[in-house]
C-alpha cells in the first residue's frame, strides 16, 4: 500500500472495508462505508435519537409526541397506560339506528328515510306515504 494513512475501515463487524471516503453516523458517531451508513444497515443503537418519527397510538389513533432522546415504544406504552381515550364500546356502535315509525315495524335503516309529507322516519319498505298511512298533508294521495 502506498498511502496507508488514507481512509478508514468500516465499523460494521462483517464488513471492515477500507473506505477512502468514510461516512460518520450522526447518531452513534462511528465510521461506515456507503453500504452501512444507514441506521438499519448497521443496526444503530442510537438511531432513536435522530430518527424522527411520530408514533400513533394503536388504540385511539392519536399521534403521540416524543421528545428527543426518548424511545417511542416506551412513550406510547405510557400513553396507553395513562392518557389513552380508547373506548371499546365505541367500536361496537350500531350502524342501523334509524327505527321505522310505522306501528308494528321493527326494521332499522343506516340512513334516515324521511317522508316529505309527515316528516316521519321510515324503513325502505314503508317510505312511501301510502305504505305508512301518511296523515301529514290534507291533500288526497292518489293510488297511481
Amino acid at each position: 500500500m502506498e498511502l496507508p494513512w488514507l481512509g478508514e475501515h468500516c465499523s460494521e463487524r462483517s464488513c471492515k472495508q477500507l473506505d477512502f471516503l468514510p461516512l460518520k453516523c450522526d447518531a452513534c458517531g462511528e465510521v461506515f462505508c456507503k453500504d452501512h451508513i444507514h441506521y438499519d444497515d448497521h443496526r444503530c443503537s442510537s438511531a432513536y435519537k435522530k430518527n424522527v418519527q411520530v408514533p400513533v397510538c394503536p388504540l385511539c389513533n392519536t399521534p403521540i409526541p416524543v421528545q428527543k432522546g426518548e424511545i417511542p415504544d416506551i412513550v406510547v406504552g405510557a400513553h396507553i397506560d395513562k392518557d389513552c381515550k380508547y373506548n371499546p364500546a365505541q367500536q361496537k356502535q350500531k350502524i342501523f339506528t334509524n327505527k321505522c315509525l310505522k306501528p308494528g315495524c321493527k326494521r332499522k335503516e343506516m340512513i334516515k328515510v324521511v317522508c316529505e309529507q309527515c316528516g316521519g322516519n321510515f324503513c325502505i319498505k314503508h317510505r312511501h306515504p301510502l305504505d305508512h298511512d301518511c296523515r301529514g298533508s290534507s291533500q288526497p294521495i292518489s293510488k297511481a
